[in-house]
């Protein structure tokens, strides 16, 4: 009988190493399934069972035959995307300058961009409140002139900004420096503008990362409540999101609607889930392929 050779019988021996016992691997299995299915699994399917627990005629009257419920829709999908694009171009911005420089204060403004994750979204809210209320620091100036802030829709845009703001930056920030700047530098010595290298050099390098910090930050955007419930005064058909609609239908015990709003929300969270996957699973395929091409570039074959 031949012995295996020694390189073979030591990989053997790394891998039952590295291998857990079976009745190890499927109790930590079924441990994982059972929290998932406890804590998601079943709360979302419950929600839509009691959305759709009258039929589907009734479920459209709840969303649609209420004006107020109509309003709360309309006023999220108003909401989010003015939140979103201001992170946008704050993200890309601030992330662009610490990625790039170095610069004094740079420090701080990393560690000022994580005050959103730290802070409480009731906090945020009072300070808006303390800031641009009728007796904030800006209030009379603000009332002056005919600007309202606080319980209007400006008020709702500025707090979810606020929750929000880490999102696209977190993202964009390892990405741009670990892409480095050699690329851009070409471009520029090359006769590019500084809005062309962006087009065409620095947008094409990170747009994984950015089409994935604001994913991030419209799910985020579209479930706020804490920070939105304080600044909006919870006026029915006026400052109502649809957070807020489903915590005010739900007080007044009206469970079909309360959950019929809540199943839209909860459909924009899977939404979000399949896009986020989509997005990991094309941006793992083209480093695959970004990687099986730099050794043939390298090798100076075609």
């Amino acid at each position: 009988m031949t012995p295996e050779p020694p390189g073979a019988v030591l990989a053997q021996r790394r891998h039952t190493a590295a291998q857990d016992p079976w009745f190890v691997r499927w109790t930590l299995i079924t441990l994982a399934l059972g929290v998932i299915g406890l804590l998601i699994v079943i709360p979302v399917v419950n929600v839509f069972a009691n959305a759709f627990a009258d039929g589907p005629r009734a479920y459209l009257a709840n969303l649609l035959d209420d004006k107020d419920t109509r309003h709360a829709i309309l006023l999220t999908l108003t909401v989010a995307p003015a939140a979103v694009t201001a992170n946008i171009v704050f993200g890309v911005a601030a992330a662009w300058a610490i990625a790039r420089f170095r610069f004094p204060g740079r420090t701080l403004l990393v560690t000022l961009i994580d005050v959103p994750f730290s802070v409480s979204p009731v906090v945020a809210g009072l300070i808006f409140v303390l800031l641009f209320g009728l007796q904030g620091f800006f209030g009379p100036w603000l009332r002056d002139h005919g600007f309202k802030i606080i319980f209007a829709t400006p008020g709702l845009i500025l707090v979810t900004a606020f929750v929000t703001l880490p999102f696209v930056a977190r993202e964009l920030i390892p990405v741009l420096e670990a892409q480095g700047s050699d690329e851009e530098v070409a471009a520029v010595s090359l006769g590019a503008s500084g809005w062309q290298m962006f087009w065409r050099v620095t947008l094409p390098n990170v747009k994984w990362g950015l089409l994935y910090g604001v994913i991030l930050c419209n799910a985020r955007a579209m479930g706020e409540f804490g920070a939105v419930y304080v600044v909006s005064g919870h006026i029915a058909g006026q400052t109502d999101t649809m957070p807020l609609r489903v915590e005010k239908l739900f007080q007044e015990y009206n469970l079909p609607g309360s959950f019929a709003v809540a199943s839209v929300l909860t459909s924009l969270a899977l939404v979000t889930l399949v896009l986020k996957v989509h997005l990991e699973r094309r941006a793992r395929h083209e480093l695959a392929e970004a990687a099986q091409a730099a050794p043939t570039r390298v090798g100076g074959t075609p």
